[in-house]
């Protein structure tokens, strides 16, 4: 049973600009990923599919491969990562690579945990019909969401759940957008991830979406709070 990573990084980031290089406490951005996915000693390979020529040089700085480019068509703001990760595979196939599971890193994870990866892969071998990745609970119950109207009047957006006590709602979790398991076949034919996935819960505190600098500022913070508590790293 072999197993391949791959890691989708372009070059045009927007928000936050270079982000997938720009030093994150010292080191630049993807390595987490990287370094994570060869810490877990799960995978044959570790890909990373980019489409420039900076974050190609970093990847095998850090012992990532990069035996293939990322075209331009795949390389814009309106590619989902399940044409990318589809793209890879065939271009791993290509090479004569054999493989069953594929897991797709994002590379902007600093807080990930090489334990995440190998415990996802244990759920994942007994229910190969699924994907598997982290989720975290939302901290406010999705049901008690208030919309708010033109002259600033406030209306509940499900009202019927308006008077329940909160701990008799049901709980609501999000993607974490950190990394996702999936048997190589499940990637090219099915057509929604979430909605065939079994979730691995993770703490909320490494649950933060760097898409802001104050989103960066943060992770930054937290990192180095859990670094000091050994809460960072291989275990």
């Amino acid at each position: 049973m072999s197993n391949i990573c791959i890691i989708p990084a372009r070059g045009k980031s927007k928000r936050i600009k270079n982000k997938n290089i720009r030093k994150f406490n010292d080191l630049p951005m993807i390595s987490f990923a990287i370094k994570a996915a060869l810490e877990s000693n799960l995978f044959e390979h570790i890909v990373v599919s980019t489409d420039n020529n900076e974050i190609i040089k970093i990847a095998k700085e850090f012992n990532a491969e990069v035996p293939f480019t990322r075209p331009d068509d795949l390389s814009d703001d309106f590619t989902d990562t399940q044409s990318v990760i589809n793209h890879s595979i065939g271009e791993c196939e290509n090479l004569g690579w054999n493989f069953n599971f594929v897991c797709c890193i994002y590379p902007c994870v600093p807080l990930i945990k090489t334990k995440d990866i190998r415990n996802s892969f244990d759920i994942l071998k007994s229910s190969k019909d699924f994907f598997v990745f982290p989720i975290s609970e939302i901290s406010s119950n999705p049901l008690r969401s208030l919309g708010i109207k033109k002259n600033g009047e406030l209306f509940s957006l499900f009202p019927d759940h308006e008077k329940m006590r909160s701990q008799d709602l049901k709980k609501g979790f999000f993607d974490t957008g950190q990394f996702y398991w999936g048997h190589k076949e499940l990637w090219k034919t099915t057509k929604s991830i979430h909605s065939n996935a079994i979730g691995l819960i993770i703490p909320k505190w490494r649950a933060i979406d760097i898409d802001s600098e104050d989103d960066w500022i943060m992770a930054e913070l937290l990192y180095n709070i859990h670094e000091k508590r050994g809460e960072i790293g291989k275990f």
